[in-house]
């Protein structure tokens, strides 16, 4: 490698004598010797053609050639220049947004009940308890405990777990981020910084990658295994998580992707919830609730349609049927039905998803419960038994 100049030897000796490791990137030194009076274009020559290069983008002094030892020209003194502010290193590790940690808004359509109050003293207590709450598909699991932060105003992360969910989608991994790879922080890593409460969604629906969440469970502080970082659940921070088994899978088939669960993992949940629907008194409030959010006033319906539920949800209890109408289900008739004002019709467009006996059999029974839509229907059914599409509103 060739001799410096005097003034490449002015801007290494100065750089030396005020870097903190003998490893260091373009950037930097260029920056350094930008503020401090030398030519940026001489110092990327200097970088290209005098430094020795030790990795991509990184390079050290100690192997750059030393100043000449013959003719000697005084370099010239550089005109002062303001003082810069001193440039941020770049961060090895770093998170790329913190957007899924927040504080939920309040649903004006929630209404408290169940294991609601259980749930709300948890978190507010501000202990570490890890929770488990296992209950039918649409019954309320998931907004009972974003309610329940919305309203005692503490930031929750939500993950949503799939099969294909890994420790890189929960703790983090490499991103290549402005040109650079850098780690980014996953959900987890970043509820246990804010000190949030942790919602992993459906967490039975995982592989058995989420053993790497045994540490967080504990906890503990957490060694993230790519960069040597260890991290310090910070006070508040708490895990709940939800699922429609209770994590030794589904014998009845109604949810062929829940996984049997590691032991080892569900023992490390201090306790485990289990949420049914809610009784007839409480439906028919989330039900009158969303008749108000969608600005429909029809009472007779809204009663209607949760007596019909109720009744679907016994006959599926004593094996009359293979499918159930979930609360959920109730709250999508109700936005249906703010959208054409057909009872009936708001009906067959949600229970479209069964098969044709099930949702046979639904709609038969809504028509027994509900004069007005049985009137409406046997108006339109022809003396032979068939439906008369023509005078149906489909």
């Amino acid at each position: 490698m060739t001799n410096l100049t005097v003034n490449e030897t002015a801007m290494r000796n100065a750089f030396v004598d005020a870097a903190d490791a003998s490893e260091f990137r373009k950037a930097d030194f260029v920056n350094f010797a930008v503020a401090n009076g030398f030519d940026e274009k001489e110092a990327h020559q200097f970088l290209n053609t005098k430094v020795q290069r030790i990795r991509r983008g990184v390079y050290t002094m100690s192997l750059t050639a030393s100043a000449p030892t013959s003719k000697v020209v005084p370099m010239k003194t550089p005109k002062p220049m303001p003082a810069a502010a001193p440039v941020a290193p770049k961060a090895k590790v770093q998170s790329v947004s913190s957007e899924e940690v927040y504080v939920p808004e309040k649903d004006a359509t929630f209404v408290k009940w169940g294991y609601f109050s259980d749930v709300s003293k948890i978190i507010k207590s501000g202990m570490f308890f890890p929770m488990y709450v296992a209950g039918l598909s649409g019954n309320g699991k998931t907004m009972m405990i974003e309610q329940a932060c919305a309203q005692a105003k503490r930031e929750y992360v939500r993950v949503q777990i799939t099969p294909e969910t890994d420790e890189d989608d929960l703790i983090g991994g490499f991103r290549l981020l402005n040109g650079e790879t850098v780690f980014a922080k996953g959900p987890v890593i970043k509820a246990m910084e804010a000190g949030a409460i942790l919602l992993i969604d459906e967490i039975d629906r995982g592989s058995n990658k989420l053993m790497a969440l045994q540490g967080v469970l504990e906890g503990k502080p957490v060694l993230i295994k790519k960069t040597g970082e260890v991290i310090q659940p910070a006070p508040g921070f708490n895990v709940i998580a939800t699922a429609n088994t209770k994590g030794q899978g589904d014998e009845n088939g109604r949810f062929i992707a829940a996984t049997i669960i590691d032991e080892a993992f569900l023992e490390r949940f201090n306790v485990t919830l289990e949420q049914p629907y809610p009784s007839v008194s409480v439906e028919k409030k989330i039900v009158a609730n969303h008749m108000a959010k969608f600005g429909t006033d029809d009472t007779v319906f809204a009663e209607k349609l949760v007596d019909w539920g109720q009744a679907i949800r016994k006959t599926f209890e004593d094996g009359g049927v293979d499918d159930i109408i979930s609360t959920r289900r109730l709250c999508h008739i109700v936005q249906t039905f703010s959208i054409f004002g057909d009872r009936k019709k708001a009906i067959e467009l949600c229970v479209n998803r069964f098969d044709p006996d099930t949702r046979a059999a639904f709609i038969d029974l809504y028509e027994k419960l509900d004069a007005e839509v049985g009137d409406d229907a046997a108006a339109n059914t022809s003396t032979d038994g068939v439906y008369n599409y023509d005078d149906s509103p489909f």
